[in-house]
């Protein structure tokens, strides 16, 4: 063999033995929630924004706060600017509002608000600073080494720069979300498909509806959390328990939402098929996935887009 072939055998045996990248999605895990076994895995340690899935930590921190007594559900957190100018999804947050902890949760988990986000950081820690650094914390804890969180929210940073905002992988995505069915009550949150914020507050309430549209449409399936970016594409960390199993599945960097779905829905039914028989869950009991409530006399359902005209608050 002539010297000059080397460079392009030793290339195309590289490209062999690198993981091969899908079109469809960047990387996937599904993991047995019981034993925290991975049932399959494609791409599992892939590092990409996570987006909004983001603000599965932001629950778990809050809940160490709550469990810790710093702060309480019904803790009231007034909004301040900061908060208002965040900018993205959002239950358009007031400087002259206040909201509980507890409407705030609601907030994140089923509108994804990335004010509430905000204002839910504040409360918990004193600022957005110190309570990123209880993120990354957590997430060393829980040995997510592929991870660094640099925001409450997962929202692009300002340089637009990837290697600067949240960045984290579905296998240890999978090891949050575990942490969470496992020690939370974040199913009760996630499960709920439509939700009032603001009802006696503001003039008129906001309905949230959940991005995640498995609920409902896949057998057991009560969370956990969507995301979206240009940058990460679309991401789901999702969980589905029929009768003592649950599974965990995580994707993340699908082109659309509609092949994201697709594929979670695959790999849940194909972990549910390669859960053993002697795997029992036995995390906090299932929530139970509310009827979704009728929207309030003129008031319209709430998209991922704000809406043309917002809503004006009194002056006070």
């Amino acid at each position: 063999m002539r010297l000059f072939f080397l460079p392009a055998l030793l290339l195309s045996i590289a490209a062999l033995l690198a993981p091969a990248l899908r079109a469809d999605y960047k990387g996937a895990v599904v993991v047995d929630a019981a034993t925290g076994s991975v049932l399959s895995e494609e791409n599992a340690d892939v590092v990409s924004p996570p987006a909004s899935v983001t603000k599965l930590m932001t629950f778990l921190v809050v809940h160490d706060a709550l469990t810790a007594g710093k702060i309480r559900l019904d803790t009231p957190v007034p909004v301040a600017l900061e908060d208002a100018k965040t900018g993205g999804t959002q239950v358009w947050l007031d400087p002259r509002e206040t909201f509980s902890v507890q409407d705030l949760l609601y907030a994140l988990m089923i509108q994804s608000a990335n004010d509430a986000a905000s204002a839910l950081a504040r409360a918990s820690a004193g600022s957005r600073e110190a309570f990123v650094a209880q993120m990354n914390a957590r997430a060393a804890a829980l040995g997510m080494t592929q991870t660094t969180f640099r925001s409450p929210h997962g929202l692009p940073p300002a340089s637009r720069k990837i290697a600067e905002g949240d960045l984290t992988s579905p296998r240890d995505l999978a090891l949050l979300a575990r942490e969470l069915v496992l020690h939370t009550d974040v199913l009760n949150y996630t499960s709920v498909k439509t939700r009032e914020f603001g009802a006696g507050v503001r003039p008129q309430a906001v309905v949230m509806n959940n991005h995640n549209h498995l609920l409902g449409a896949v057998t057991g399936c009560d969370g956990l959390k969507t995301g979206f970016t240009n940058a990460a594409g679309f991401c789901l960390a999702a969980t589905a328990q029929r009768d003592a199993k649950r599974v965990i599945v995580v994707v993340m960097g699908s082109p659309d939402r509609k092949t994201r779905d697709a594929h979670v829905r695959r790999l849940i039914e194909e972990g549910f098929a390669k859960v053993p028989a002697t795997s029992v869950f036995t995390g906090p009991p299932v929530a139970v996935t509310p009827v979704a409530a009728p929207a309030a006399p003129g008031v319209a359902p709430v998209s991922n887009e704000p809406p043309a005209v917002r809503f004006v608050l009194p002056k006070r």
